[in-house]
């Protein structure tokens, strides 16, 4: 077990290196915990401000009303195909649900940045552009873990 800890520091990323990991990344799975225990994973799209994850869902989703029960969430972002190229993130807490429901666009200063990076992300624009259908959820990680196979001396 000792050997197996200090394999995983040395494969863990960095702060750096976790903010551009999470910066490049478009992908995420996010799991949900339904009123009977049972879990759920879905794919969303996100942003990294450096603090927190930003996910922007549908609120008419499974996902939605799951948080809206219980705000525990533990989301995955990786990457790699070979064994030696895998690299990720688990990041795991509670969601808060930050500004309308669904999202139209009105005055929200918390979602300046988040939508900004959002926007040049996804669609290449400087402007967040709303559909009625979405909304905001931000996780500030209680905990996070990380691995990049390519630290593994070969």
């Amino acid at each position: 077990m000792a050997d197996t800890q200090r394999r995983g520091r040395r494969i863990m990323m960095t702060q750096g290196e976790l903010d551009a990991f999470l910066g490049a990344q478009r992908t995420c799975r996010v799991a949900t915990v339904g009123g009977d225990g049972a879990p759920h994973v879905g794919a969303l799209w996100f942003v990294w401000d450096g603090t927190a994850l930003w996910l922007y869902s549908i609120t008419r989703s499974k996902r939605w009303a799951q948080l809206r029960k219980d705000p525990r969430i533990a989301v995955v972002a990786d990457d790699g195909h070979a064994y030696g190229e895998l690299r990720g993130a688990e990041l795991a807490g509670r969601t808060e649900f930050v500004g309308e429901a669904p999202r139209t666009g009105e005055p929200c200063p918390e979602l300046d940045a988040p939508e900004r990076l959002f926007a040049q992300k996804y669609f290449g624009m400087t402007t967040m552009p709303h559909d009625g259908r979405h909304a905001w959820l931000r996780l500030t990680p209680e905990s996070v873990a990380s691995w990049d196979f390519r630290k593994i001396p070969g």
